[in-house]
């Protein structure tokens, strides 16, 4: 059983709901988006891109389109010859393409015209002379390639199939020999169809020239440094002459987290013409952009011994890849190293292949490489504990890995709060009255998670440190933070606001935030892999505490007491023996500002370097903390037509401190909503050539495409769980992504609960569903699953999770 944890905090407004500081201006229309900007005498951008999924291109021949009245500038790829990558090691893109195309929608060329509709018709006048070649769309295939057809990419040595894109062998334990010596082992195929992200917000930039040597560019990005360095580099600038403004973005969920073809174009285009130029993507173009939910194909061994504790896990994994690279080389080793807990295992081994296909870049979505292999594992763990007639959360807490420990791949684990998180699921669901006793067709199943709070490195290697503000106080009281933080509705603005009214003890409206502009603000390396919080709250947290305590200093030496008896809250410094005796925090500030001078700090962050293995992949999966999950999901399926009714999920997420309930609810419920959607209903495919052009996608519109609606969603209660990390700020973990991957495999663990039909392919659509039925009809196995002969143990009931109010 776990030990409850208390969690009651030193803080006056962290740990209490509080208002997003953006939320009014999202609410009333009046926030501004990138494709809200109109710059005087600004141009209009269009991408030709190509009609097939294989093709060299012969030859390109512009003149007409450049004929055309109200056509500025037309580019193609020779225009940017230079390579890039968001990862430095594996560079495979070009901002338009060179000499060959690799899917359906790669850009070609570009158009800057005084309108859409000109430039439209410009695209239309380019003519593009093409050679196609075999298009590899099935991964399997292109893994078994011998070059008698060209590859995807050019062979990176002598005897490689150029269809690859990264292997990754990593053993741990004697996998073997603990495999053989187990009391049960189960061993099941797996398949996670692709997803993508659908934003609301379709990508967007804007390029200006200031004709002296400086471009800026508009970009609804989820990482302006990155996008500003590979900006110069491309287009051949020095950094310091490139200037990235990132406003709001409506929605990205890891789909704006690395630079696309648009940003290079906007920026050429305004560099050739001279005037601003926009380029807004249709959301047919955002669906062929994708860098979405890599397709897995999945085969698992796992190991047991007979009182329900794991021996080994052996793991093979193809991911499809799509046309370039991407954060592919990240993925295929997230794909096996963030699997090693919240579980204990004493040997592990996986293999994991990427391959290029000639189909649209898959990239990091939200739960980026570890939530296809988890929907899998997690599947493997009902069957274990099915065999060995364990209660399933009893099965996951007898193999729990515990807290300041190492997983099997050496991953340093501190903080841990999963017991407490099945506790949870466990006590709100009923799971002790419903588990194998509900009636044929209802049904309940459970699942686990762990995940990142950021990467311990940033993706190209430095010393400097990964996030920083800077914080200035104003004789007025006001509070400004320059935050190089990527706001894309997760709540960053409102993280380093939070902080800064607690340290400083000023009210929240007194709080400015200031961040997405590369000229002005510090660095921070961008809205992904959950970061945000634990570094830059934990920068926040040091700007901050340097201005307290010289504003402690200032006004102790006024009260002639010591400065740590001063405090700050409310507007008011007070002195905390007796606490009738305070002065207004402006007049507080204003003394620090006469004894010290301007009132400004930096504040930054960077990860410890003891938190990984020393072997060559280590570092990836690698960081500073980890947040857990666990879901318990309730279904009604329709076994005549596939149909299945998602009642509720129950959500417990240990998520450190919860800085503000609120937001932190909204995220774990966001997660679990999206969870859903790829769980039911999403698929992101192509045709083949036996069923239309091949590679084109089947549904690039939000119409054909299927995500939940608000009518399709179930209900959804979350329920926070606290464990105080011990280096997050005020003990606070991710949020944002963890909460995402049991939902996936607790719908398929109810599913079998319901009708005794496990379903180990993505997505549990009805036609899926329904095959899978009728087969197990076919078999004579369709029926309610026997109950276990161990049950679970009661949840501890002093251990009750946090409601935000």
């Amino acid at each position: 059983m776990s030990e409850p944890r208390k969690s009651k905090s030193e803080q006056k407004l962290i740990g209490t709901p509080m208002r997003k500081v953006e939320g009014l201006s999202k609410s009333t229309g009046r926030a501004t988006y990138t494709d809200d900007i109109a710059l005087p005498g600004m141009l209009h951008g269009k991408i030709l891109r190509s009609p097939h999924p294989h093709a060299r291109i012969v030859s390109i021949d512009a003149s007409a389109a450049e004929a055309l009245e109200g056509v500025h500038a037309v580019i193609t790829g020779e225009d940017m010859p230079t390579c890039y990558g968001i990862i430095p090691w594996t560079p495979d893109e070009y901002p338009l393409c060179l000499d060959r195309v690799r899917y359906v929608g790669d850009g070609v060329a570009a158009v800057a015209a005084v309108d859409e509709d000109t430039a439209i018709r410009a695209l239309d006048l380019i003519d593009v002379d093409y050679e196609v070649l075999h298009a590899f769309l099935d991964p399997h295939e292109a893994a078994e390639a011998d070059g008698s057809t060209a590859y995807i990419h050019e062979p990176k040595k002598e005897g490689w199939n150029g269809n690859v894109t990264k292997m990754v062998h990593l053993e741990f334990g004697e996998v073997d020999d603990l495999m053989d010596m187990s009391d049960v082992v189960v061993e099941g195929d797996y398949l996670f169809e692709g997803t993508t992200h659908a934003p609301i917000e379709p990508h967007c930039a804007i390029g200006q020239w200031d004709g002296v040597g400086r471009l800026t560019v508009w970009s609804a990005t989820q990482v302006p440094h990155y996008l500003h360095r590979e900006l110069a580099r491309v287009l051949g600038l020095d950094q310091a002459q490139v200037r990235v403004l990132q406003p709001l973005v409506g929605g990205a969920f890891g789909g704006k987290s690395e630079p696309f073809d648009l940003e290079f174009c906007v920026g050429k285009l305004a560099m050739l013409t001279g005037r601003p130029v926009k380029i807004l993507y249709t959301r047919e173009e955002v669906f062929y952009s994708h860098r979405g939910r890599h397709p897995f194909h999945m085969t698992y061994r796992t190991g047991a011994t007979s009182e329900g504790k794991l021996t080994s896990v052996d793991a093979k994994i193809l991911l499809d890849g799509g046309a370039y690279a991407s954060f592919g080389l990240v993925t295929t080793y997230y794909s096996g190293q963030l699997l090693c807990a919240p579980y204990e295992m004493p040997a592990y081994r996986f293999d994991s292949k990427r391959v290029y296909t000639n189909k649209p870049a898959c990239g990091p979505k939200r739960g980026h490489g570890s939530v296809q292999p988890r929907f899998a594992f997690e599947i493997q763990l009902d069957k274990l504990a099915e065999r060995l007639g364990i209660d399933p959360i009893e099965f996951r807490r007898r193999n729990f890995i515990g807290e300041n420990t190492r997983t099997v791949n050496e991953l340093r684990v501190t903080s841990n709060g999963f017991l407490e998180c099945l506790d949870a699921v466990q006590r709100a669901s009923g799971w002790d009255e419903k588990f194998r006793t509900m009636p044929f067709g209802r049904g309940i199943g459970v699942a686990g998670s762990t995940y990142i709070s950021g990467t311990n490195y940033p993706i190209y290697p430095n010393e400097m440190p990964q996030s920083a503000v800077q914080m200035q106080i104003d004789r007025s009281g006001r509070v400004a933070v320059f935050s190089g933080a990527s706001e894309i509705g997760q709540g960053c603005d409102s993280v380093v606001a939070y902080i800064a009214a607690e340290e400083l003890g000023v009210p929240l409206e007194w709080v400015r935030v200031l961040r997405g502009d590369t000229d002005f603000t510090p660095v921070d390396l961008g809205a992904y892999s959950s970061r945000v919080t634990f570094m830059l709250g934990n920068a926040a947290i040091d700007a901050a505490k340097k201005l307290k305590a010289l504003v402690q200093k200032a006004v102790a030496a006024a009260w002639e007491v010591k400065p740590a008896e001063v405090l700050l809250a409310d507007g008011f410094a007070v002195w905390a023996p007796d606490t009738s005796r305070q002065m207004p925090i402006a007049e507080a500030f204003n003394l620090a500002e006469a004894e010290f001078g301007t009132l400004g700090s930096t504040g930054w962050y960077n990860t410890p370097k003891d938190v990984h293995g020393e072997y060559r992949g280590g570092t990836i999966g690698a960081s500073p903390a980890y947040s857990f999950t666990a879901h318990v999901a309730e279904v009604d399926v329709d076994v005549e037509t596939g149909i299945v009714d998602v009642k509720k999920i129950w959500v417990a997420h240990d998520c450190g401190r919860a800085l503000n309930p609120i937001l932190v609810e909204g995220q774990m419920e966001g997660s679990a909503y999206m969870g859903f959607g790829e769980a039911l209903m999403e698929e992101q495919l192509f045709k083949d050539a036996d069923h239309g052009r091949a590679g084109l996608h089947n549904a690039p519109s939000l119409l054909d495409y299927r995500i939940p609606t608000s009518l399709d969603t179930p209900e959804l209660e979350s329920l926070i769980v606290e464990s105080i990390d011990p280096e997050g700020p005020y003990g606070a973990k991710e949020a944002g992504e963890g909460p995402l991957h049991p939902s996936i495999p607790a719908i398929a663990n109810a599913i079998y609960d319901a009708i005794g039909v496990r379903m180990d392919r993505l997505p549990f659509s009805p036609p899926h569903v329904w095959r899978a039925v009728e087969a197990s009809r076919d078999q004579g196995s369709l029926g309610k699953p026997e109950g276990p002969r161990t049950l679970a143990s009661p949840p501890d009931v002093e251990a009750e999770p946090v409601h935000a109010d």
